[in-house]
């Protein structure tokens, strides 16, 4: 059994470590940090039954412009294990992050890169996870492949929006 979970410190050489085998973009260990320390209810780890994570997304708030309307979480990371994938990891990793956004913070809005080149994912983020391309981001990469910048509404997705809540 995999459990999803919240992500903490003692998980991140193993995130680190899952994103050194599954993707290019490789992030030194306080950019990890950085995002469980300052958004510590958004990112979530897959543990198999061993303890080992086989999971993860790294996700945050958009800071750019912290009087931003509307909110806007993105996701910096998402990589599941080969020998984990098609579980449907991905799925449930990024619902509880986007549900995340959405209780804590009132996110409107979730957006991601993906490489163009990357049709795996692109087909999860469009088909599965319903995302659609906002633009493409000429030389995005490090190696100056291109990304689609893609968004998703998550107005009216989960319950516990922060308008409608009783206080």
């Amino acid at each position: 059994m995999i459990t999803i979970r919240p992500a903490q410190a003692k998980d991140l050489i193993e995130m680190q470590q899952c994103n050194i085998t599954n993707l290019p973009e490789n992030y030194q260990m306080k950019y990890y940090l950085y995002h469980l320390a300052t958004w510590p209810q958004l990112s979530y780890v897959a543990e198999n039954e061993q303890g080992r994570i086989v999971g993860y997304v790294l996700t945050k708030m958009d800071d750019d412009d912290s009087t931003s309307t509307p909110l806007n979480g993105h996701i910096t990371s998402l990589s599941v294990l080969r020998s984990y994938r098609r579980l449907g990891l991905a799925e449930r990793l990024m619902s509880q992050a986007q549900r995340a956004m959405v209780e804590v913070f009132g996110a409107k809005f979730v957006s991601l890169h993906v490489r163009v080149s990357n049709q795996a994912a692109y087909a999860l983020y469009k088909k599965t996870l319903k995302f659609d391309v906002d633009h493409t981001e000429a030389k995005y990469y490090a190696d100056g492949e291109d990304a689609y910048m893609m968004k998703r509404s998550l107005t009216g997705l989960y319950p516990m929006e922060m308008d409608s809540m009783d206080f």
